[in-house]
């Protein structure tokens, strides 16, 4: 070896391998920031709005309901202020009483959905109820005959969609319903129309024994008992508590057949004082309200539900005795406010059954005079009911001896 020289050696260099664990760690750091990144933003990020649920059918039929009766109110009120005299006043207790109706009906938005604009103006297709004209073309309100046939139609709907709808909302469909249609008859010879016919509603089968119970001659016999090895109904249970006064469709009928059996007295008693038309319309009546009376306990039979009994006579006022004919008028509109109850209380054939003789009492109720009402059926203060808030107030009547808008509808 040369003098001079150093030994010459590999010196390995591993600076590479020492800056490893810290690499790692830093890659760690980040690719946990970028994963806590992420998860944020996917937190923050805002999902699709959740799909809002479809209307039920009384609320499709309460704003379908709301929609027409403010496109009537409307027709009707300019159609009012092209005419004058009596033909302008009838007009005008029409454009009232579907402003109460359509307060009555308003919900808390105050606005129909597009939906039901589109129903009111003939427009929608589908279901027969709670969405279109019945026959599928809209009744033009044009003029006051056409006005007549509109409501009249409206009215028609209303009912037909109160066979389907919840109990309060069939209740109010109903009222609505029967309303509009006994205004229909009334407006029609005010402006020179032809009365529309009322709606024939389909008649429920409660029992094969009503057929012969529904013969004016049962109606005017006391109910007979089965015998007790012929009774389906299971056992009645000893009602206590609360729910002992609740109430329910057995003491919704329970009733009918007690407003009834009443009705039929007053009839009796008021016969024997009219004379001449009156007389010969009160008998007409009373028959129809004995086999009502016969039809209501075969009802309440089919349902396991007692029976009031009769009894031999009940109160009437000295206003009764002194002017029968229009004492029968409030002791028709007297009964309103019972079949709302059981509209309300029932559903399937006994609802049916029900809306059919709140339309029958309360155009028998007109029929002696007596004023049903915007809302038959239904006692409410419409004075508390809420205002439109779409537009004003719709004129009322001022002429001589027009009809004010009534305080109260179930009178």
């Amino acid at each position: 070896m040369l003098p001079g020289m150093t030994t010459w050696s590999v010196v390995k260099d591993d600076t590479k391998e020492k800056r490893r664990p810290g690499r790692y760690f830093r890659y760690g750091i980040l690719a946990s920031l970028a994963l806590l990144v992420i998860s944020l933003g996917l937190a923050l990020t805002p999902g699709q709005p959740p799909e809002a649920p479809e209307p039920s059918f009384s609320e499709r039929a309460r704003a379908s309901a709301l929609a027409e009766t403010m496109h009537l109110r409307t027709a009707g009120s300019l159609l009012a202020d092209s005419v004058s005299g009596a033909e302008r006043q009838a007009l005008l207790r029409t454009v009232t009483l579907l402003t109460t109706q359509a307060r009555a009906l308003s919900g808390p938005d105050q606005k129909p959905p597009p939906a039901a604009t589109a129903a009111a103006s003939g427009t929608a297709s589908g279901e027969p109820s709670a969405s279109a004209p019945v026959n599928g073309e809209p009744v033009v309100a044009d003029s006051p005959a056409g006005l007549v046939a509109a409501v009249s139609a409206s009215g028609t709907r209303r009912l037909k969609d109160a066979e389907a709808s919840d109990g309060g909302m069939a209740r109010l469909l109903a009222a609505v319903g029967t309303a509009q249609l006994i205004q229909a008859s009334s407006l029609a010879p005010a402006v020179g129309a032809t009365a529309p016919e009322l709606p024939v509603l389909p008649a429920p089968s409660p029992a094969p024994a009503a057929a012969a119970a529904a013969s004016p001659s049962a109606a005017s016999l006391p109910a007979a008992s089965p015998a007790a090895g012929e009774s389906s109904c299971p056992p009645a249970p000893a009602a206590s508590g609360p729910a002992a006064g609740s109430a329910t469709t057995a003491t919704a009928l329970a009733m009918t057949v007690k407003t009834e059996a009443e009705t039929v007295y007053g009839y009796q008693v008021a016969l024997a004082r009219l004379d001449g038309a009156a007389a010969g319309s009160a008998s007409q009546l009373l028959a129809r309200h004995e086999s009502v009376l016969a039809e209501a306990e075969a009802l309440s039979r089919a349902q396991c539900v007692d029976i009031p009994p009769r009894e031999a006579g009940y109160t009437l006022g000295p206003l009764f005795l002194e002017s029968p004919a229009a004492g029968l008028g409030s002791l028709e509109a007297g009964t309103l406010p019972v079949y709302g109850d059981l509209v309300a209380l029932s559903d399937g054939g006994i609802r049916q059954w029900a809306i059919a003789g709140l339309l029958a009492a309360a155009n028998r109720a007109a029929q002696w005079g007596a004023d049903s009402g915007p809302l038959p059926g239904i006692v409410v203060d419409t004075a508390q009911l809420p205002e439109l808030a779409t537009d004003s107030p719709a004129p009322e009547s001022t002429a001589p001896g027009a009809s004010p808008p009534p305080s109260d509808a179930g009178q």
